[in-house]
Formats: structure tokens, sequence, C-alpha cells
């Protein structure tokens, strides 16, 4: 039990770690260490307005640096999101209550990585955050259910 929360803790702190870093690059190992800089002009205001660019599209281009990182964006909120339904206890609505955490911190992580200069924050990065739970979610249903049944 202790395990499974220290991975999710682990997890967690890896991903606000990496959306702490300015001008990473999925393709640059030595980018993945560049000291944080904040944004002080930045506020939640700032952010958040409807006319910013949290939620407008991509402005750079469709090479593999953007592939392999929406990869990563899928692949580690899968991941995140199995840890959040490995941590809750068996209840009702456990994978939309673990969905939910997962769309939750999906947003939060946006949000603060639109405050680090080199990094922007985007709505779209939410939906692709949660549609990697979902899809993990929905397969480790399946794999129960098919379980189940034999």
């Amino acid at each position: 039990m202790i395990l499974k929360r220290v991975l999710l803790i682990l997890l967690l702190l890896a991903i606000s770690k990496f959306s702490h870093t300015p001008h990473l690059k999925v393709t640059d190992p030595s980018s993945w260490t560049n000291s944080s800089v904040w944004d002080h002009n930045a506020t939640i205001g700032s952010i958040l307005r409807p006319s910013s660019e949290f939620y407008t599209s991509y402005t750079y281009g469709f090479d593999i640096e953007f592939i392999l990182r929406k990869i990563s964006h899928l692949s580690f909120f899968g991941l995140l999101g199995l840890l959040f339904y490995w941590n809750l206890k068996e209840q009702k609505y456990r994978y939309i209550k673990t969905w939910l955490c997962v769309a939750a911190f999906a947003f939060l992580d946006e949000v603060h990585q639109a405050f680090i200069i080199g990094r922007d924050g985007r709505i779209i990065d939410v939906a692709i955050d949660s549609l990697g739970a979902a899809i993990f979610l929905f397969l480790l249903y399946k794999g129960k259910k098919t379980a189940s049944e034999s």
C-alpha cells in the first residue's frame, strides 16, 4: 500500500519538475535540467483570460519533438491515472473520481507551465493529458473485466 502512494507522489513530483523546466526538449536530454526561470509578469488573470495563449492552438510545427512531447503527455498522465486509481479505495464511481483527479492535476500543471519562461500552458494539453488517463483507465477496466470473466 505504501509503495503505491510513494509511486504516485514521485510521478506527481516528476511531472511538476518537467513542467518547471524552461525550454525543455524531449529530444535533448541536456535540456531536462535547465534552471527554472519564473515569468514574473504572468498572473492567473493574464493566463486564464479568454483571449490568452492558454486557449489557442500550438504555434510551433508538427515535428518529431512535438509528437514525442504529446506521446509523453499521454503516457505520463495515463500512468498517473493508474496510480490514482490504485490509491483510491474501492468505491462507487472510482474510475470517474480517478479521471477527475488527473484532469484537475493536468489543468493545474498547465497553468503552472504558463508561469515558466520558455514553456507554455495550453488547454489542449489538459485534454491530451485527460485523454491519456481515460485510455489507460479504459484498458484497466477492460483487463479487469476480461480477467473476471475467465
